[in-house]
């Protein structure tokens, strides 16, 4: 059972430094030792004492200050060559990362066009990301899902098929499973496990890219399963942050948290300040710009509306909870979550034949 501690709110505001300290540490003592739930209320001291235990659970090479740490697995001098497609329809950005030492690739947040009024589904914006891998003889491993998208739909089986490469998302896929699978009232056929899925990504995670060792940062709030996808010098944020002018994305789905999401990202600007950091989505800020989606931790840290210039985890909060009670729920939230849980599957075909998307009337 998970670990519950109830947080004194004047030792938050005052010691956050442990309070962050605390944080990472929680998930390897959570690890290592087994308890049952309980809440404890923490003083000032009893902070302290539990951030100086659980810092001996932490290799001795690493870095604990937020503004200098850094993940073993950081290679700076790997620089993969990354190319982008927007999407202008769902302001969504699909990657193709190249491995700078072998002609492997990634794709990275596909998109499946669908006109959900004419309930029809075309492949035209994936159709160009394949050419762009077969025209350069890429050989594809890996489509990488940053999380359960709620704007697009995912085209990783369609690309899958063309292409090959293996699907991979963060763990907690299976709690999105089963808070949407309630929702849409998917039947026990609907595997709540993760298993349509080829892997399955925890904290810390690593894999390759041909050559490429790549690594994972869970990094939730927006979604219980979002994470952090880090290539060399470049960091796959997903909806964790936007452009430094347009701060960072809602809280408020089921299963998303601003102050989670505040930690997440201060575990993103931990990294080097030269890390390029590249966006799902980029909106112009709102029209007042050209779409850009390629940023620097350091112009995070510096610019960002939402957290940058040190901006506190109280301000942050208070801003996202009262910015996300005026936003409008995405117009492909229904049709994107029952398919990206599907791992970008449709739902299988009823006794006619045809496949259907459901919308749950006031259940969302």
């Amino acid at each position: 059972m998970p670990l519950i501690f109830c947080f004194s709110k004047d030792v938050l505001a005052i010691h956050s430094r442990w309070r962050l300290e605390f944080l990472r540490y929680l998930n390897i003592f959570e690890t290592l030792y087994s308890f049952e739930r309980r809440a404890t209320v923490l003083s000032e001291t009893g902070l302290r004492e539990r951030c100086r235990t659980l810092r001996k659970l932490r290799p001795k090479a690493a870095n604990h200050e937020v503004a200098t740490m850094t993940h073993p697995a950081v290679n700076m001098s790997v620089k993969p060559d990354v190319k982008g497609f927007f999407d202008e329809a769902t302001n969504t950005i699909t990657y193709v990362v190249k491995d700078p030492g072998s002609n492997a690739c990634a794709v990275i947040d596909s998109v499946m066009d669908i006109d959900y009024a004419a309930g029809r589904i075309t492949f035209s914006h994936a159709d160009h990301v394949i050419a762009d891998v077969v025209a350069r003889g890429l050989e594809l491993q890996w489509l990488i899902e940053t999380h359960v998208h709620a704007d697009h739909l995912s085209a990783a089986p369609y690309i899958q098929e063309k292409l090959g490469g293996k699907i991979g998302i963060g763990r907690n896929i299976t709690i999105i499973q089963d808070t949407f699978g309630k929702i849409f009232n998917e039947g026990t056929e609907f595997q709540r496990d993760g298993s349509q899925f080829d892997r399955l990504f925890d904290d810390g995670d690593t894999y390759t890219v041909g050559t490429m060792p790549a690594f994972v940062m869970h990094t939730p709030g927006h979604t219980p399963a979002c994470m952090t996808h880090v290539m060399g010098d470049a960091a796959f944020v997903g909806d964790t942050l936007f452009m430094p002018d347009s701060g960072s994305a809602r809280a408020d789905f089921p299963g998303g948290d601003a102050g989670v999401l505040f930690d997440s990202i201060q575990k993103v600007l931990a990294l080097p300040d030269e890390m390029r950091l590249f966006m799902c989505h980029d909106y112009g800020a709102n029209g007042g710009r050209e779409i850009r989606w390629e940023s620097t931790v350091a112009e995070e840290k510096a610019n960002n509306i939402h957290v940058g210039g040190g901006k506190s985890r109280e301000e942050f909060i208070a801003m996202r909870k009262a910015r996300d009670a005026q936003l409008d729920m995405p117009k492909l939230i229904i049709p994107s979550l029952q398919v990206n849980m599907r791992a970008g599957q449709l739902p299988p075909a009823e006794e006619d034949g045809k496949t259907y998307l459901k919308v749950p009337v006031n259940k969302l």
